[in-house]
């Protein structure tokens, strides 16, 4: 119910206070989940007092409990433990401050825990992500790897040595951060999310040890199974030992079994490069004696051919010869042209001179020619008394009509 106040008209504290609880003491009993940060059992208190803390978020609330409540968890519950309760929220006035007080205790089985990580990764892996498309290459080698590990761990210190000394020129940027415990996972979030954030890193190492699936826990909680997979840089997940599968593994791009083997599948080693080139050039240099030997092969078959080994020959000689070929054939032709041409010409000039007149008049003819030179045809053309010309073979002469 909202209150109506003004600048003019404030509350006082202590009526904010008696609201608050108002509101409060009419909210029902409720389960509540979350890790034991703070355990207080004073000798001979009839209160046991904690503190409830939901890593994920990073947020804490006080549960106060009868010692008879606790007492029946005591030998399973310890600070860093997971638990259930039933609680009723309460507001103590006085100070303002808001607690739980708890009238029934659970400790979170092992069995629980993992069918509740098994509904996690399902509902995840509807989301996609888990899709091996999402995966990102890493890079062959890597100039600056990003490495989040416990401070003076065994996993630091193997993945640095193993890294160094496979690739001496290796450099890392370290993030010190708490791998167990409340602080777990607010740390590696904030740890992966700097070095995501520098240019120049190329691929983080998430890496912890070995432990129980407790200790492993925040490695599947799922705010940082979100944060890996908004990651632009490829990230490596090395957690634990062979046996251990926490949800990191399957949104990370690479799951390494060890900090070991996540150093190895990082880093190249310089002397498995340094071989790997030495095989590669020579390879190299008998693919290219292969190919000089080949060609030297080609180029003395084509040497061998006759038109290289004596191109004069090839190209004058016979040249020659078929030159001399046409020209004797363009004699021969023109040779046969011209035979047939005066052959030809023979028999044309042998009628030309058969059908002339001057053959007809070497027979015997006369041909009779009028003084206007006209050739008579018909007796009628003449008159008696006419001089006219007579044209024999060897000459002409005057002859006169008589009748």
């Amino acid at each position: 119910m909202a209150v109506n106040t003004s600048a003019e008209s404030p509350l006082p504290v202590g009526e904010v206070s008696r609201l608050i609880g108002g509101w409060i003491d009419r909210l029902g009993a409720v389960w509540v989940e979350g890790q034991i940060t703070q355990l207080s059992r004073r000798p001979g208190a009839g209160v046991v007092f904690l503190t409830l803390r939901d890593p994920s978020y990073d947020i804490s609330v006080s549960v106060t409990c009868y010692r008879q409540v606790f007492d029946a968890v005591a030998d399973v519950v310890s600070e860093g433990a997971r638990v259930v309760v039933l609680a009723k929220p309460e507001w103590y006035a006085p100070r303002g401050q808001l607690s739980l007080r708890a009238t029934e205790i659970r400790p979170v089985g092992v069995g629980e825990l993992l069918a509740r990580l098994e509904q996690l990764k399902k509902a995840l892996t509807r989301e996609g992500l888990f899709a091996p498309e999402r995966k990102k290459p890493l890079p062959f080698l890597p100039q600056l790897v990003g490495l989040v590990c416990g401070r003076a761990s065994a996993a630091e210190r193997d993945v640095l040595e193993n890294a160094r000394h496979r690739w001496p020129a290796v450099r890392f940027e370290v993030r010190n951060v708490a791998v167990q415990g409340v602080h777990a996972v607010p740390q590696v979030v904030q740890a992966v999310k700097e070095l995501d954030a520098i240019e120049d890193v190329d691929v983080i190492i998430v890496a912890r040890g070995g432990g129980s699936v407790e200790d492993l826990l925040p490695f599947s909680d799922e705010q940082l199974i979100r944060t890996v997979a908004q990651c632009r840089t490829p990230v490596v997940s090395a957690i634990g030992h062979e046996p251990d599968n926490p949800l990191l593994d399957h949104v990370a791009d690479l799951r390494a079994s060890t900090p070991t083997d996540a150093a190895k599948k990082v880093v190249p080693d310089v002397g498995e490069e340094y071989e790997r080139v030495r095989l590669l050039r020579d390879r190299a240099r008998r693919c290219v004696a292969a190919l000089i030997e080949r060609e030297e092969r080609g180029l003395a078959h084509a040497l061998a051919r006759p038109s290289i080994e004596d191109p004069h020959r090839m190209i004058i000689d016979e040249r020659a010869d078929h030159v001399a070929d046409l020209l004797d054939r363009g004699r021969r032709c023109l040779r046969h042209q011209l035979d047939r041409a005066d052959s030809e010409l023979t028999h044309t000039h042998a009628r030309v001179v058969a059908l002339s007149p001057a053959a007809t008049l070497k027979r015997g003819y006369a041909v009779l020619q009028k003084a206007d030179g006209h050739a008579v045809r018909d007796p009628g053309e003449v008159e008696a008394g006419e001089a006219l010309r007579a044209r024999v073979s060897e000459g002409e002469f005057s002859v006169r009509v008589d009748t």
